[in-house]
């Protein structure tokens, strides 16, 4: 593997925001998250779990309810009273139309997906036709006298459940009018409290409704004549959230207190048809709030407060008891917030709303193998760049030399020219910037620091050339007929000819930069591209896909190369391909082209092309430290694989030159130090 000197940084002072609402496709497998701050996340259950997607957050946007519709239309709401729909291949906001009935708390699409019905603050309930293009305004259902904080639709798309303040109401669908109101009762743990707050309905097709409310109970009502059939008091606090499976028989309720119970209807007797609903699993995965909770066919996920989407299969649902099985747990962006610029040894961090720009601190002292070395120069905090408006920032990038910093927003692109003087930075903004370069999915500087590659929302590649605090548009590369599809991943050959751009489920295509030319697509493969990159002298492309697969094409033989061909036919390690995080990122060694350095959350990996693969009765990765000089030896020659997890979580990690490494890291103990507090429970003996 070699010895490095590397940088552990911990400065990275980054809080993901919690999350609110979770929304299952089941016809897609696919799983949409808003979190606090407006973000929207797509994931792709079916292919390891991966965020595909994600539209960028807004601070007038708080998303209080997300449904999907009509297959693969998704669409959001909040307390800023708008309904927006998402433009799912350019990555942006379709529309965003009012309801006029001030902020929106709740909204749930029909069963046959061409109706929407919102809840909002003034108690009105109000029904969309969804049409091919847009949404259109129906009617007004009854209005209630607080503000409706769930609903959901009966099956058959007859009736619907309103919860509010106090009480659940049942409308007819097709008169509009409440046919029935079901006072909740506020007692809570023997005290009457002054409110009792519906935070979740569910409607089955028998005609039960079930609710979760603020007093901590889950009760069990029958809509036909409006009566409580069963009650359970399953928690101290608030229980907030609720999610049905399709077949009806089980579903799961998040907490206040963290915790994530399991409902299963099963028979009373074991040979009797009569069921009942028992409460059969108690899940503590959470150490927050449980804001939203969704049930696939085999999985209940659930997120909240603490950050964490978590996602537990149901045992009896997995048919093969292998990795499948075993509880996901995603913290962290699916992307990169970090970039390098190596010659000055800078880093460039990407907040929600700001940048920050640090120098690494240096050593003169010296050490041998795993010493930690005394710094006898800080790390700087050199700049602090906020942006201007309510938008977060999608991307960021600082150039190899360390002279431009560039980023955007939803609605506009940014681009400085940073003049270092001493210990001072002379900050210069680029004005006027073209109109095209609006905004942008992805940001990428070529090695010398004279172009600027910038992938835009419609499928587009503009390239632009870097003069002395000004640009020129050199060339824009058209997305390929009949595709809108953006453009994620961006990678540019060292020698600056080559440019290969990968979209969310396009392939990879390759240009050609001296003849401004699309040279080649790489094959189509099934699962997306998570991180890619271009070799040095060699000009190969390393591709890293969601299902841990990776692949190395020749771009100017326009082939597989054998190495990757031999892979492919052995097949990788059992291990390799039971991570659960997805490589982020991808580099080379200056002076060793037959090393690959990659690293994803929780390892850093350097696969050394000259050494045979390893096969499943090899052991992939060894925890202990090596015990003497003959033990080094046998462990670097043994296989291709060179895996270290010394280093986690693991945002950043990059060769600075041929002796260096930096690391970046983000301790999840950190981020929970920055979280509200949570529920105090009562433990026993304290």
């Amino acid at each position: 593997m070699g010895e490095f000197k590397v940088h552990r940084v911990r400065f990275f002072n980054y809080v993901p925001s919690g999350i609110r609402c979770v929304a299952y496709n089941n016809q897609s497998n696919r799983l949409a998250v808003s979190r606090t701050d407006g973000t929207v996340e797509i994931y792709n259950l079916s292919a390891n779990y991966f965020q595909e997607k994600f539209f960028p957050g807004h601070e007038s946007r708080a998303t209080e309810a997300l449904c999907w519709a009509n297959g693969q239309r998704l669409f959001s709401a909040g307390l800023n009273g708008e309904i927006i729909e998402y433009d799912l291949q350019a990555l942006n906001i379709k529309y965003a139309m009012d309801a006029f009935g001030g902020p929106i708390w709740s909204m749930a699409a029909s069963p046959n997906g061409s109706q929407l019905l919102v809840g909002c603050e003034d108690g009105s309930v109000k029904l969309f036709q969804i049409t091919p293009d847009k949404i259109q305004f129906e009617r007004n259902f009854d209005r209630q006298k607080s503000r409706i904080l769930s609903l959901s639709w009966h099956p058959a798309g007859t009736h619907i459940a309103a919860g509010s303040i106090d009480y659940i109401s049942v409308f007819d669908v097709k008169s509009g009018s409440a046919i029935h109101k079901m006072l909740v009762d506020r007692q809570y743990m023997g005290v009457s409290k002054r409110k009792c707050i519906i935070w979740g309905v569910a409607f089955l097709s028998d005609g039960t409704v079930i609710s979760v409310d603020s007093a901590g109970k889950v009760q069990f009502w029958d809509s036909a004549t409006g009566t409580l059939v069963k009650n359970h008091l399953i928690a101290n606090a608030d229980v907030q959230s609720i999610a049905i499976s399709d077949q009806e028989d089980s579903f799961v309720v998040g907490t206040a207190e963290g915790t994530v119970f399991h409902f299963q209807l099963v028979s009373v007797t074991s040979n009797s048809s009569e069921k009942q609903w028992v409460r059969t699993k108690p899940f503590q995965h959470h150490t927050h709030d449980v804001r939203a909770v969704a049930h696939s066919p085999i999985a209940l996920i659930s997120g909240g407060t603490d950050t964490h989407l978590v996602i537990r299969p149901l045992m009896e649902k997995v048919e093969v008891k292998n990795y499948d099985a075993a509880l996901r747990k995603i913290t962290f962006p699916h992307r990169r917030l970090v970039s390098c610029a190596k010659k000055k040894q800078l880093l460039l961090f990407q907040f929600a709303h700001h940048l920050e720009l640090w120098r690494l601190g240096s050593t003169v002292a010296t050490g041998k193998n795993g010493d930690t070395l005394p710094l006898s120069k800080n790390a700087d905090h050199l700049l602090h760049l906020k942006t201007k408006g309510p938008e977060n920032i999608i991307c960021s990038c600082i150039s190899p030399c360390g002279s431009w910093i560039a980023y955007s927003t939803a609605s506009r692109f940014f681009l400085y020219r940073l003049n270092y003087e001493h210990d001072n930075i002379n900050l210069q903004r680029v004005s006027k910037m073209p109109a095209f370069l609006r905004s942008a999915l992805q940001i990428l500087f070529s090695e010398d620091s004279t172009k600027l590659f910038v992938a835009s929302n419609q499928g587009s590649l503009h390239v632009i050339r870097l003069l002395e605090g000004s640009f020129k548009h050199l060339h824009t590369f058209q997305p390929q007929s009949g595709t809108v599809e953006s453009m994620c991943l961006l990678a540019v050959s060292p020698d600056g000819n080559w440019l290969a751009a990968s979209g969310t489920s396009a392939g990879v295509h390759v240009y050609n930069v001296k003849q401004l030319k699309l040279h080649c697509t790489v094959p189509a493969y099934n699962f997306p591209v998570t991180a890619l990159a271009i070799a040095p002298n060699t000009n190969n492309l390393v591709i890293a896909h969601s299902d841990q697969q990776v692949f190395e094409y020749s771009i100017p033989d326009k082939q597989y190369t054998q190495w990757s061909r031999t892979i492919q036919k052995q097949g990788f390690h059992h291990l390799w391909l039971q991570r659960d995080t997805p490589i982020t990122h991808i580099s080379f060694h200056p002076k060793r082209p037959v090393h690959i350095l990659l690293h994803d959350a929780y390892m850093f990996c350097i696969i050394d092309k000259s050494l045979p693969l390893p096969n499943d009765k090899t052991l992939l990765y060894n925890p202990l430290p090596p015990t003497n000089e003959s033990d080094i030896i046998r462990r670097r020659t043994a296989h291709a694989f060179k895996i270290s997890k010394k280093y986690k979580p693991l945002l950043f990690m990059d060769l600075l030159d041929e002796r260096t490494l930096v690391a970046v890291e983000r301790p999840l103990d950190d981020i929970i130090a920055q979280l509200p507090p949570p529920i105090k429970k009562k433990k026993f003996g304290t």
